[in-house]
């Protein structure tokens, strides 16, 4: 499975991660109440579109909503809802 995001442009840090929730989540607070459901998919490397290799064993269409994640500043940057 491949995750593409081609209209993802974010500026860059080194500690970017992508995420999956099965709740769309839109801010800081509710991400950390809820990290600890989510699946951490990879790092974000790229910063004008990008694509992923999900990790076998990952079942995106169990969950609805892609998350971009500054860890190193615990902050949220954005969130899509695809299902």
């Amino acid at each position: 499975m491949m995750l593409f995001l081609c209209k993802a442009r974010y500026h860059q840090d080194p500690d970017y991660q992508l995420y999956l929730s099965r709740n769309f989540i839109d801010n800081e607070t509710d991400f950390l109440a809820q990290k600890g459901t989510m699946q951490r998919v990879a790092g974000v490397r790229s910063f004008n579109g990008f694509k992923l290799v999900v990790p076998q064993g990952i079942d995106v269409s169990d969950y609805n909503t892609v998350i971009i994640w500054c860890e190193s500043f615990e902050e949220f940057i954005t969130a899509a809802q695809y299902q």
